[in-house]
């Protein structure tokens, strides 16, 4: 909090000041929930910023040699609901925002430059954190990045908070360290933000600029994972937008609609391809015996 000194801290906190000074370097992972609470209402914390002090002030010392934790499969019942909504955009992410699956139109939306066959493999699988960073694509396609790429590293520093000895998402935050100083910026600032519902504008290489709405529901079974979708907003959060209320959705959902027709396209032409591949064999038999 601006203008308060940590030893005003530590003594809202009812602590030493050397003792606050532990907690604050991460040298003390046994202070209670009074303290911790404490100095959430001193620095003026949100509910999730107060959540994640308390997780990081209470979590046990990390242990050297963790396992590799499990190969992330998305949950059955997620990809049922995937497969119903076939109209909206929708991804599922894993905990380290690693794409587990997505539709055709998530996938058309979010990166129609990349195989939408790569999230079959764990391997192959995007990463929506390093693409919105490293991807140039994803990059433009947001056009306020840096409200998108704050709200991506808030979210990430969550996550880190709760697990902080998945060391997968340890090389993931150590990847994006090292290839993008915009990262270190904001992961410094160590911020938290949980995804949860957004506007977002876009400007799609097919379908020109759009405003959406991104909401994050959880799943109750996999609470790792997360069911992403993305409807036509009724209104932006730029400046100047509310005289565009109602146009902006009605614009939003024209362009959804023009994306599906793309996509059905598309996969029509493909599906047209693959048949034609397939009885040329069966063609060619039947004149070799005329």
């Amino acid at each position: 909090m601006a203008g308060l000194r940590r030893e005003e801290l530590a003594m809202l906190a009812g602590v030493s000041s050397s003792y606050y000074t532990r907690l604050e370097q991460g040298r003390s992972r046994n202070a209670s929930h009074q303290v911790l609470d404490a100095l959430a209402t001193a620095l003026q914390l949100n509910s999730a910023e107060r959540a994640h002090l308390i997780r990081l002030g209470t979590s046990p010392k990390r242990r050297p040699g963790t396992p590799k934790p499990p190969t992330e499969d998305a949950d059955p019942a997620l990809l049922e609901l995937l497969a119903a909504v076939g109209d909206v955009p929708v991804l599922i992410l894993g905990r380290r925002s690693d794409v587990l699956a997505w539709n055709s139109l998530g996938h058309a939306l979010l990166a129609p430059h990349l195989d939408i066959a790569a999230p079959l493999s764990p391997a192959a699988r995007p990463n929506m954190a390093s693409m919105v960073f490293l991807d140039t694509e994803t990059r433009a396609l947001y056009l306020d990045w840096p409200s998108k790429s704050r709200a991506v590293v808030g979210n990430l520093r969550l996550i880190a908070g709760k697990y902080p000895e998945d060391p997968l998402l340890a090389q993931l935050v150590g990847s994006l360290a090292v290839a993008s100083p915009e990262f270190v910026s904001l992961w410094a600032d160590h911020r938290v933000q949980p995804c949860a519902t957004a506007v977002y504008e876009l400007a799609h290489p097919l379908i020109g600029k759009l405003a959406l709405t991104q909401q994050t529901l959880r799943s109750v079974e996999h609470p790792d994972q997360t069911f992403v979708t993305h409807t036509a907003a009724t209104h932006t959060a730029v400046a100047g937008s509310s005289a565009r209320e109602g146009r902006e959705g009605r614009e939003g959902r024209e362009a959804l609609v023009l994306l599906a027709q793309l996509v059905g396209t598309a996969q029509a032409e493909a599906d047209n391809a693959v048949q034609q591949h397939t009885q040329q064999p069966t063609q060619r038999r039947a004149s070799e015996r005329l």
